[in-house]
């Protein structure tokens, strides 16, 4: 029978050598962190699980107590001493691995905490802009406690819970994850021009968020009949929508949306979004199932070979990849589909070059097939087709123009010894 509870008495009932799963992105619950902050002797043994994103998730799990534990997916700033001293597991998978890593055996779950919209007249929560992960331990889970937050937004979803179906449930008025990509410029949209070019009318599009893919979704305006199937979808979206470049009713499906208050509560309205789990945003057969599947995504670096570093800087890891795989390899199988990757020639400094002629340090992210367009703001290299040498000297030629001898003569001497 489903229990009311205070947040207090949720984390009381935490206990050393308990794996308690927690929501990142906009799923998180800031009111069950805040709870923890005040009572981190709580934590002391207790397993945290969930992806938590770098500059969007900032909430210290590991921090709240020197015998906290964690489970993580992606590099966060936190997650760093826990690694160094053997308190954290960093599970370097892809999208779908980490749901099939939730949703295993090895992976118990003793608690769920899940941030939902107040229920409706029928006792059915949603999981508002937030349904990536969810399923993966909701059935396996041993007790399942919901927050039920008055700002979560009641979006429609192949994915909702029943209040009376749960073990708990406690109310707090508690702010959403926000989210801001920060302002645009002249040369970000000179580069994302670029980039929309390659888009055509009736296309399914993916992308991440940043300012550069902001900017793109920009730039897409004067298009028509454009659709989404993406992981993350933000308030440039609704600016689609409102221009009407989005299809129809149902165009956009995401598995989480990041934006500010005003965002999220347009979600409750606007039925162009319909939020769906990993399970499906990122099956590979679904996303290949779809014609012209456009997947745009950035990078750190791509070397002359085509390779694609996505997630470290210098051979320190940032984050992860993220559903990047996934998505390019359902591109590359979709009749008509594009990869498109996109990054700015060189540094903000303007001392370094992002195209490289070979990593040293960087982790690879995309094999050297995987990419068939790479998009500086000095133009588009295409590289599907090309082969070796053509596909270098697209790169070389969308380079920062400051480097492009030296990596001509970098990929010579490559040439040599290959």
């Amino acid at each position: 029978m489903s229990q009311k509870l205070e947040v207090a008495d949720v984390v009381a009932g935490l206990k050393p050598g308990m794996t308690v799963f927690v929501p990142g992105l906009a799923g998180e619950s800031l009111a069950f962190h805040e709870a923890l902050k005040a009572a981190p002797d709580k934590a002391a043994g207790v397993r945290f699980v969930g992806l938590h994103f770098p500059g969007i998730n900032r909430s210290d799990y590991l921090g709240l107590h020197p015998q906290a534990r964690q489970r993580a997916y992606v590099m966060t700033p936190g997650l760093r001493p826990g690694l160094a001293d053997g308190r954290a597991e960093l599970a370097t998978l892809d999208y779908p691995g980490i749901y099939r890593d939730l949703a295993a055996r090895a992976v118990e779950v003793d608690l769920v905490i899940a941030q939902v919209s107040p229920p409706d007249a029928s006792g059915t929560c949603s999981f508002g802009p937030s349904s990536d992960f969810h399923p993966a331990v909701w059935a396996k889970a041993k007790r399942r406690v919901l927050h039920i937050n008055p700002n979560v937004p009641r979006t429609r979803g192949s994915f909702s819970v029943k209040l009376a179906e749960v073990d708990g449930w406690f109310e707090a008025d508690s702010a959403l994850v926000h989210y801001d990509a920060g302002s645009s410029n002249p040369a970000i949209e000179q580069h994302a021009a670029l980039v929309a070019s390659l888009v055509r009318d009736g296309d399914t599009l993916e992308f991440g968020v940043g300012k550069l893919p902001g900017a793109i979704l920009a730039a897409l305006a004067n298009h028509r009949s454009l659709r989404i199937w993406s992981g993350m979808v933000t308030d440039a979206v609704s600016k689609l929508v409102d221009a009407g470049a989005i299809a129809a009713k149902g165009a956009i499906d995401a598995g989480v949306a990041l934006g500010d208050a005003a965002y999220y509560a347009r979600l409750e309205r606007d039925d162009s979004y319909f939020f769906r789990p990993v399970s499906e945003t990122h099956d590979i057969r679904r996303i290949a199932a779809i014609d012209n599947f456009c997947a745009i995504n950035s990078a750190v670096e791509v070397d002359l070979f085509g390779q694609v570093n996505a997630d470290s800087l210098n051979g320190k890891l940032m984050a992860g990849v993220g559903g990047l795989p996934a998505f390019v390899a359902g591109a590359q199988l979709s009749n008509g589909g594009r990869s498109i990757v996109a990054l700015p020639a060189a540094t903000d400094d303007g001392r370094f070059t992002r195209i490289v002629s070979r990593f040293n340090n960087g982790l690879v992210a995309l094999p050297r097939h995987a990419a068939d367009y790479v998009v500086t703001e000095h133009g588009i290299a295409e590289l599907r087709g090309r082969d070796l040498r053509g596909r270098a000297e697209a790169l070389i030629a969308v380079a920062a123009p400051a480097f492009r001898a030296q990596l001509a003569a970098e990929w010579d001497e490559i040439l040599r010894k290959l």
